[in-house]
């Protein structure tokens, strides 16, 4: 096992790694919107949360030596499904051709009141 870590992603928020490599794995702990330089939750739209998120995701597969088409699965936890259309427009731009699994979900409250996270499961 092997935790990955970017200075380009933000900084775990508790006791926890950005990303976990196991064998030809790589798990992606869930991303919320947060800066990676100032380490600040970012309190935008459910588009511009999305947009950081999904930026600070590619900056650690990259640290990985992956991106976008190494990914098998996500999960998007959403405050409002209300919201899901919005985020599904702007997470597509991240998967041209390449479309993985993913469930998405309602959830009643998320870290720092945040609209989005996601966490990403990519294979190596």
């Amino acid at each position: 096992m092997q935790m990955i870590s970017t200075e380009k992603a933000p900084k775990a928020i508790g006791p926890y790694s950005q990303a976990v490599k196991y064998e030809n794995l790589l798990f992606i702990s869930g991303q919320i919107a947060i800066d990676p330089e100032t380490n600040k939750f970012v309190n935008g739209s459910a588009e511009e949360q999305t947009e950081l998120i999904m930026k600070n995701i590619g900056a650690i597969l990259d640290e990985a030596g992956l991106n976008f088409d190494h990914v098998i699965k996500t999960t998007i936890y959403l405050k409002r499904i209300s919201d899901f259309e919005k985020v599904n427009n702007v997470y597509s731009k991240f998967f041209k051709n390449h479309k993985p699994a993913r469930a998405t979900v309602e959830v009643s409250n998320l870290p720092k009141n945040a609209l989005v996270e996601i966490e990403v499961i990519a294979g190596i």
